[in-house]
């Protein structure tokens, strides 16, 4: 069978959306982490930008290993973007121009100097900024160490943007904007932090051109993304009639936040479907406690009443019902207000998109680290409602879950997938769900040692998760 590349465009089927180029575009954005995420989400809009201005295409750069740029470049940076959702459909993405791997060096220093690349972008994951806990740049990183006596061929990505800027600066050339596309709360300023700290240990005069010149505006992103799969490149070669090794699928819902520091490459990514804010925080603060706080509240619920997967949760009458009804009562009336934002109506896009049965996205994925996600995705709710003086019911129980969830597992000899494995199933182990509950507070593991403070919380969190480890579930349906 033929592999994908623009020559193959002309014979696809009807029905495949495809680019109108007939050749790789011009290299406007340098990207670091063309991982399946990039290239289902923040890829797709640029193939749409470019539909109006080819100086956009991506330069795909792999700090790690080559595997996904040289499949790219086997196939002219083409690729089939699997759409699944009740409308399933195929759209062939031509956003990339180039494809560097980690042998590339000098290639991907010379991009970063060029005038053309107006933008550049990462998906790293969080641990890819070098940060420490703080949120400030680990000076004694590894790959930091390594890039502050090495400066020539960097490691982190943080190393790597500070190299370009500087490059520019030298030349006189005018700096690319910095968009950070990860999920990391309050992304852009504490990467503009990290880059203006990494300067500054060798270059007081960069520092102050970065803290000055440079804009790193900040982001959240929103798409689930399974992963590739091998049912996935055979549904694929069915659909066009060519192998494609590169293809990836998301759902049809996705969402791009910038912040709007003024900038014409934020307005260009807003034509091709970007939202431009000036408080991104309101739309991570409602992604976080609805979106994420629900996945929690199905997982820990879900994986107790027997179910495996978001979707046949959402089928759970009783679960589907008790999930509506903590976004409508707990969660949206702690929200800030957001122009352009409709909480309503995020949630019930939310809802919509965990129904979504040709998205498999399993509820022990969900569950795994949430001595980490509980305290933001559910405890910052209720300690909302309790500064208020208020009881929020649905959020109670959802935390009474994951307490039950950890009771269950530590019991039945299951593993615990958290960076507290062994100190969860310690405080799990053995007792009621009361004592596990001031087990955990005690120890700040998912809930913060301030709960002690409030004994009534405290008493109706180890209600609810002594019934949902009881198997209980009357409590659902409460009024």
């Amino acid at each position: 069978m033929n592999r994908l590349e623009y020559a193959a465009l002309d014979a696809l089927p009807a029905a495949i959306a495809r680019p109108a180029r007939t050749a790789p575009p011009a290299t406007g954005i340098v990207h670091f982490g063309p991982g399946a995420f990039h290239r289902a989400h923040q890829a797709s809009y640029i193939d749409t930008l470019l539909d109006g201005d080819p100086s956009w295409g991506i330069a795909a750069v792999s700090l790690r290993s080559a595997g996904t740029v040289e499949a790219l470049s086997a196939q002219q940076g083409l690729y089939t973007l699997a759409i699944r959702d009740a409308a399933p459909g195929f759209r062939v993405i031509g956003a990339h121009s180039r494809f560097l791997g980690p042998d590339d060096a000098a290639e991907t220093q010379a991009l970063l100097a060029d005038a053309e690349v107006k933008l550049v972008t990462t998906t790293v994951t969080e641990k890819g900024y070098c940060l420490a806990a703080d949120g400030s740049l680990d000076l004694a990183h590894p790959d930091v160490v390594h890039d502050l006596a090495a400066p020539a061929v960097p490691r982190s990505v943080i190393g790597w943007i500070v190299g370009g800027l500087a490059a520019r600066r030298a030349a006189g050339t005018p700096p690319f904007v910095m968009m950070p596309c990860d999920n990391l709360a309050n992304n852009g300023a504490k990467v503009k932090a990290a880059l203006v700290a990494f300067a500054a240990t060798t270059d007081a005069d960069l520092a102050a051109w970065i803290e000055a010149q440079v804009l790193v505006p900040g982001t959240m992103v929103d798409s689930i993304t399974p992963a590739t799969d091998a049912a996935l490149y055979e549904t694929v070669a069915a659909a066009l009639g060519v192998e494609d090794r590169a293809a990836v699928q998301r759902e049809a819902f996705t969402q791009w936040v910038i912040e709007d520091v003024g900038s014409p490459v934020c307005a260009a990514l807003a034509r091709a479907g970007a939202t431009l804010t000036d408080n991104v925080a309101g739309y991570e603060q409602a992604k976080l406690r609805v979106l994420n706080g629900s996945h929690s509240t199905l997982a820990y619920a879900g994986l107790l009443r027997g179910h495996a997967s978001v979707s046949e949760a959402m089928g759970d009458a009783a679960l589907a019902s008790f999930v509506d009804a903590m976004i409508r009562e707990d969660i949206i009336p702690t929200l800030q207000p957001v122009a352009g934002l409709d909480h309503n109506a995020y949630r019930e896009a939310v809802l919509a998109r965990f129904r979504n049965p040709a998205i498999v996205h399993r509820l022990d994925q969900i569950a795994a680290d949430g001595s980490q996600k509980i305290p933001y995705r559910l405890g910052d709710t209720l300690a909302a409602h309790r500064a208020r003086g208020e009881m929020p019911q649905h959020v109670v129980i959802a935390l009474g879950c994951w307490v039950a969830f950890l009771m269950q597992r530590a019991r039945a000899g299951v593993p615990i997938l958290d960076p507290a494995a062994a100190a969860l199933a310690t405080a799990a182990a053995e007792g009621g769900a009361a004592t596990v509950l001031d087990r955990l507070i005690a120890a700040n593991l998912g809930f913060s040692g301030e709960l002690a403070g409030d004994p009534a919380a405290v008493a109706a969190i180890a209600v609810a998760a002594q019934a949902a480890f009881d198997g209980d579930w009357a409590m659902l349906s409460s009024d």
